[in-house]
């Protein structure tokens, strides 16, 4: 397929049907795509669906992704349907198709919104702010389409399994789709398990199988903040934990089950 916007992730081929771009391109290997896009394009699907079928003002509180299987660059085809109804909950279910298979499945759970001002606490301690923080050049350490397209900026010392950056996009989601905030924001969370490194992936691959997001307040603005870390345990496995941020302080957590191994 011919390629006709160079300023967007994915191009809408169809009601349902999406074709990624160049911008795309994964950090394991060229004829894959990255997964951050893409799960920003399932909650763009999800959000279209809840103002078709729903129309209220439940609010996202979680989304859960399970990785499937290998995200090749081909067409993608995402089915949305209610698991659960009801009005002040409600659980929402995404499947994403690539060359044929199940690729991504996804749950949301939707929670009423009610006016809890007088009792919230508990979150973490504010990030710096991004302005004029220097450029992290995250192409020094992995490659494709999608990590080139992000500006990375440092909010604090890195060190191998810890980090602390902003992250934000001027590539467009979908292109000519009138995409959501909240869709435009959710789709750079799964940068997180490439921003703290633990080990150089051109030695470890660590891919992460799954992405969970929690969130306790809805997320404002264009910048993610994430607070970071990496661990590794003794028998292939790790865990990626990420406290998240918007400009006004911690917005959620997000947290990736990773498959560890060596490189040949």
């Amino acid at each position: 397929m011919t390629i006709t916007h160079p300023g967007a992730y994915f191009e809408r081929v169809g009601p349902a049907r999406f074709h990624p771009t160049p911008h795309a391109g994964g950090a394991w290997g060229d004829a894959e795509i990255h997964f951050s896009p893409l799960g920003g394009l399932i909650v763009h699907a999800i959000e279209q669906y809840v103002a078709e079928h729903h129309g209220d003002g439940l609010q996202l509180s979680r989304i859960s992704f399970d990785i499937l299987g290998f995200l090749a660059a081909e067409e993608c085809e995402i089915s949305v349907e209610t698991i659960r109804p009801g009005r002040t909950i409600r659980l929402i279910e995404a499947t994403a198709v690539i060359a044929g298979r199940v690729a991504v499945r996804a749950r949301a759970w939707y929670l009423a919104a009610f006016d809890t001002a007088s009792v919230a606490g508990g979150s973490d301690d504010r990030l710096p702010s991004p302005d004029g923080l220097p450029s992290v050049p995250l192409t020094s350490v992995w490659p494709g389409g999608y990590v080139a397209s992000v500006d990375v900026r440092a909010a604090g010392p890195a060190h191998p399994g810890r980090g602390k950056v902003w992250l934000s996009s001027e590539t467009a989601l979908v292109a000519g789709d009138d995409v959501g905030a909240l869709a435009s924001w959710l789709m750079l969370i799964d940068t997180a398990n490439g921003v703290a490194v633990r080990r150089p992936p051109q030695e470890w691959m660590f891919p992460n199988v799954d992405l969970t997001i929690h969130l306790h307040r809805q997320p404002e603005g264009r910048w993610v903040g994430m607070d970071t870390t990496v661990t590794f345990g003794p028998t292939g496995q790790g865990v990626t934990a990420t406290v998240l941020h918007d400009l006004s302080g911690p917005v959620g957590y997000a947290q990736q089950s990773l498959t560890l191994r060596p490189l040949p």
